[in-house]
């Protein structure tokens, strides 16, 4: 099950001002931005790795169109949104479904979903079972 919606983070954002006159592009220092042509259409991108962080697109572009104001805005981004998996006995948030998932695959098993508690309680039912009056069996000598 993929992450809910890709989330995107930027450094910087581009607003409907931009008129595609490449002041940015053409005047970054790190080349981390990059425009593309095709048909009657132009795409400016960036590339987070390589941007120096330095504002000069923010400086040299006519339309103000380069926003940077979001930065300060002292929020959250949302990144990721994933499903949880809960203890089947008593409703406790334990990890994620695909860390579960994930687990499972390196474990090459089955993980029941149950809290330290409730796994107890299983494994106590087990021994319980298996061990009747808590006796195991006696170790084998060689």
């Amino acid at each position: 099950m993929p992450v809910s919606g890709e989330k995107h983070m930027s450094y910087f954002r581009v607003n409907e001002k931009c008129n595609g006159c490449l002041a940015c592009v053409q005047n970054c220092p790190a080349d981390a931005l990059d425009s593309t042509d095709v048909g009657d259409h132009r795409t400016l991108r960036h590339n987070m790795a390589r941007c120096a962080r330095c504002g000069n697109c923010w400086r040299v572009c006519p339309e103000d169109a380069i926003e940077f104001q979001h930065l300060l805005e002292n929020k959250w981004d949302e990144i990721a949104s994933l499903t949880l998996a809960l203890c089947s006995v008593c409703g406790e948030i334990l990890y994620t479904t695909r860390f579960g998932e994930t687990v499972s695959v390196k474990l090459d098993r089955t993980i029941k979903p149950l809290c330290p508690r409730h796994r107890e309680s299983v494994a106590s039912l087990a021994r319980a079972h298996f061990f009747p009056g808590g006796k195991r069996p006696k170790e084998v000598q060689r």
